[in-house]
């Protein structure tokens, strides 16, 4: 498989279920009549954040994911949705809903929690540890949710584990410099990986009380960078739902060339001091 037909379903959720699963279902439907192979939609694609989503929150074989893996089964495509499942302890895991083609569900439930600039995500959100891959055809697809993306070590093990295209859905947060860090981070952690970064995030919410509630409720600029770093696709923060190609063959030429996956060495921490040593040979600091 030397190409890949990949969607971005730059989707605006709501605090109503039924109606994000009307656009996410209509969503699948016109990706795969525009020939794509793979429609990712954002985190949070069941239920914006800014609201209680215990309420929400619903197993793998609830009627959402029913609803969802239908469609995908329908339209003959796979697909990444970010929804909310229940965890153990009384709280709900941010998770990822995959849905193939043959009717399979794959889970993957966000490892690194938005415990920061002032949101905590882990007052609400039991938190996953298991990297987790799919294939669409002869492609290895990893997964990654939204904060995940500041974590180079998530996606170096992805494209070890084989992952020639690794998906990020999210529902970034507003304020001052973000949409610089988000694009940064995307294109950062396709060179850690030499893998092709799907990230798709939320529209900016049209309601400017939802945009202004504290919650990451999303700023667009869904983007696809390839594995050199170069980026093959941009939107703006408007909703927009369009079908992209991308030549995986770059994946193979970018680990011969670059080799950062062959080359990493992993560096003694002198972890008894509490911070990195200077070698004794180096003159001190004056």
């Amino acid at each position: 498989m030397s190409r890949m037909r990949v969607a971005m379903a730059q989707i605006s959720s709501s605090d109503d279920v039924e109606a994000n699963l009307a656009t996410v279902v209509a969503g699948i439907g016109e990706a795969a009549a525009n020939g794509a192979e793979l429609v990712v939609f954002p985190e949070a694609a069941m239920c914006r954040f800014g609201v209680p989503l215990g309420p929400v929150a619903q197993q793998l074989d609830g009627p959402w994911a029913d609803a969802v893996s239908a469609a995908a089964v329908d339209a003959g495509i796979s697909v990444v949705a970010g929804m909310f499942t229940p965890a153990d302890d009384g709280r709900v895991h941010n998770t990822l809903l995959i849905a193939t083609p043959g009717g399979e569900r794959i889970e993957y439930y966000k490892i690194h929690l938005y415990d920061a600039f002032g949101f905590r995500e882990s007052r609400t959100v039991a938190p996953g540890d298991r990297p987790v891959t799919f294939a669409v055809g002869d492609a290895t697809v990893g997964v990654a949710t939204c904060y995940d993306v500041r974590f180079p070590n998530l996606f170096t093990t992805l494209a070890r584990r084989g992952a020639d295209v690794i998906v990020v859905p999210t529902s970034w947060g507003s304020g001052r410099g973000k949409l610089h860090q988000w694009e940064v981070l995307v294109t950062a952690r396709a060179l850690d990986s030499t893998s092709f970064v799907v990230g798709v995030g939320q529209a900016a919410p049209a309601d400017p009380d939802v945009a202004a509630s504290g919650a990451p409720t999303g700023i667009g600029h869904s983007q696809i960078t390839d594995p050199f770093g170069s980026v093959v696709a941009a939107y703006d923060e408007n909703v927009r739902i369009d079908v992209h190609d991308i030549d995986l063959t770059l994946v193979g030429k970018a680990r011969e060339q670059l080799a950062v996956l062959a080359n990493e060495t992993h560096l003694p921490v002198n972890t008894s001091a509490g911070q990195f040593r200077r070698p004794e040979t180096e003159e001190p600091r004056r």
